[in-house]
């Protein structure tokens, strides 16, 4: 390859990515409410969930797949727009914070409704891009991860993302499976705290197999700790203790975020119990499959989540989308079907139908399913 050829194939990999690059409209959008406060302070909710829910009727599917030949080099701009987002999320969300407490112009509630949309940017941006970056081999990318969590005051997901729901999901084991028939109301409380303690649980065990104590300096638990305590203080700086309750109230926004979508990832999906506390390899049909183009461009394809559990070590530009011969779909995209899941009478309405049809495909042979949310002898370690 020529030296003139290099810029126009590094041109042409940058516009593939492009698309992916306009979950960035999220931090002129939530300046914008803050500068122009009134309702002006809920456009970023309203982009987020509903404009983007209307461009994907207008779009449609994507259902084309990458080269999985591709290389890491190839991936450069897909790899920078989630680097570059950590110094951009961090440094939106304390501008803000100062900006806020000190703007005479905005209400009470105007104030709040401003971090309500930060708490939508950094739960539907921030903690997709750290699911992705605490994928990764490499230490820097983990890193980062671990920050973009500790501005939402829940690192521990990554703990709990990769040892457990990635090792359980679709077992009563994993408590970021939705149960059939579990309304979003009541899977939310359990999810908080089992996702906490299972998490915590995981590390202590991997640190006892190696004889140390659970409070031995490894135990990524204290880097979780002191990364939060850091982002808390952060907050103190710029907007003293109005700012530490603002940093917190968007932080649960964004938690709320995360756990609508785990809500919908899996929903009533189940791995067949082999016996003994084992269960069947994870397979793409176990996770909700969406092939919805903005809402995918948004997320960085978080929609081909079958794939993702499939195949846990690809980046997301190389995730691949399946056909509904070969993982459940779902009628519309994360934006629309987490409003859904806020409904628990609409969302059964539309999914437990769903989700008897997939259990009559997948598994015909298995008549019962009544005590598929019950913890079964203990599975091995």
């Amino acid at each position: 390859m020529t030296q003139a050829m290099i810029p126009a194939a590094k041109i042409a990999k940058f516009t593939s990515a492009l698309p992916f690059f306009l979950s960035f409209i999220l931090i002129p959008l939530v300046w914008t409410g803050a500068l122009l406060g009134g309702w002006w302070v809920v456009i970023t909710p309203l982009v987020t969930w509903y404009l983007f829910s209307a461009i994907d009727l207008l779009v449609g599917l994507n259902t084309e797949n990458a080269d999985l030949e591709t290389t890491e080099d190839q991936l450069y701009w897909y790899k920078l727009l989630t680097q570059i987002w950590v110094p951009l999320q961090f440094l939106t969300m304390m501008g803000l914070i100062a900006y806020t407490v000190r703007a005479e112009h905005l209400g009470g509630w105007e104030v709040f409704g401003v971090m309500f949309g930060v708490g939508v940017m950094s739960g539907t941006v921030g903690i997709v891009y750290s699911h992705e970056l605490m994928h990764q081999k490499n230490k820097f990318e983990r890193l980062l991860g671990d920050l973009l969590m500790a501005m939402v005051l829940y690192s521990h997901f990554r703990s709990e993302h990769l040892l457990v729901h990635h090792r359980y999901v679709g077992t009563p084991r994993d408590p970021v499976t939705a149960r059939y028939n579990e309304g979003f109301h009541r899977f939310y409380p359990r999810v908080l705290w089992q996702s906490l303690t299972s998490s915590f649980k995981a590390e202590r065990d991997m640190l006892a197999r190696k004889n140390l104590p659970w409070h031995h300096k490894s135990n990524p638990f204290w880097r979780y700790w002191g990364l939060q305590l850091v982002m808390m203080l952060c907050a103190f700086v710029v907007g003293g203790w109005l700012g530490v309750l603002l940093f917190i109230f968007q932080a649960s926004v964004a938690i709320w975020q995360l756990e609508v979508v785990n809500y919908v990832e899996h929903y009533g999906l189940t791995r067949l119990h082999l016996g003994d506390g084992k269960y069947e390899h994870v397979k793409p049909h176990h996770s909700w499959n969406a092939a919805h183009k903005a809402t995918n461009w948004l997320m960085i394809n978080l929609q081909r989540h079958s794939d993702h559990h499939y195949k846990p070590d690809r980046r997301f530009p190389l995730l691949q989308n399946y056909s509904d011969a070969e993982a459940p779909q779902l009628p519309y995209g994360y934006p629309f079907m987490s409003v859904c899941a806020m409904m628990p009478p609409l969302w059964k309405k539309v999914m437990n139908p769903k989700v008897k049809r997939w259990r009559q495909m997948y598994y015909p042979e298995v008549t019962d399913w009544s005590d598929y949310n019950k913890l079964k002898t203990p599975m091995p370690r």
